[in-house]
């Protein structure tokens, strides 16, 4: 039944069938999302979301917003509190902005976006996508799903993430400006490559991408070792987008800390 509701009213499951993993159908949009990821360190499905349900999505969340925590953060690439040790050269941890609306999870109960992050094949069509074995949903009742909102002059700065890959969804685009950038690859396990930070935080790195998502876009991303940010949001349309966590371990959260550091406050305030 839910296979149904969701296919008749949320998602592309005709152009986009994850829920039919054991079939042809399934296992060819797995390797082409696979192949892409692997290729490009990103892949997206447009149109991910129906058009109804986008409207749906965006008509709720923006009822919401008016309780969302203002995130202003300075920070460096790593999003790190303390120096780096040993020391990195000059210029690797300068200071960036970002700034943003953040609704948390417990803020989201009876949304689509909520239905759309808890239906488990999606879940499962990722862990297949990712090579891995097993895929769960973020435990943690603030970060597990977070819709960020970028109004004029808001942006994301330049940044690596903690997860091998981000999942997210686009729900309404900006105006103008609230591009996706990118820059793949420009560090790994074994080199962190610090002149190569240098020089992108300089705006000399000629390798930056610039990915459009549409409205409606599940874009998923190999962020861990590929710098990205977003472009300051101009004109008075707020930039809307989900961030759908998914990880490798039952029970993982956040500590105390990290909730505070990103949410203004550790504890959830409804179901």
């Amino acid at each position: 039944m839910e296979s149904r509701v969701l296919t008749n009213e949320l998602l592309d499951l005709a152009r986009y069938p994850i829920h039919l993993l054991e079939e042809d159908a399934g296992q060819d949009l797995v390797a082409d999302s696979r192949d892409e990821l692997l290729t490009q360190g990103t892949f997206h499905l447009p149109g991910f979301l129906l058009p109804g349900a986008l409207r749906d999505c965006v008509g709720e969340l923006e009822q919401r917003f008016d309780n969302a925590y203002r995130h202003a953060q300075e920070h460096d690439i790593y999003f790190a509190r303390q120096p780096l040790q040993p020391p990195p050269p000059p210029g690797v941890q300068q200071k960036l902005t970002t700034r943003h609306y953040t609704l948390t999870c417990d803020q989201l109960a009876g949304t689509v976006i909520r239905r759309v992050y808890e239906w488990q094949p999606l879940c499962d069509f990722l862990a297949q996508v990712f090579d891995t074995s097993r895929l769960y949903p973020m435990a943690d009742p603030l970060a597990r799903l977070n819709v960020m909102g970028y109004v004029d002059g808001d942006r994301l700065g330049w940044h690596f993430d903690r997860a091998k890959y981000t999942v997210t969804l686009a729900l309404q685009e900006a105006a103008e400006g609230g591009l996706f950038q990118y820059r793949r690859n420009l560090r790994s396990d074994a080199d962190p490559n610090y002149d190569g930070v240098i020089r992108l935080l300089a705006g000399h790195d000629e390798e930056i991408d610039t990915l459009p998502l549409p409205a409606g876009t599940l874009n998923v991303f190999a962020g861990r070792y590929s710098p990205h940010c977003t472009t300051p949001v101009q004109g008075d349309v707020m930039r809307m987008v989900a961030v759908l966590s998914f990880v490798d371990e039952p029970d993982y959260r956040f500590s105390a800390q990290d909730r505070r550091q990103f949410y203004g406050r550790a504890e959830p305030v409804s179901a």
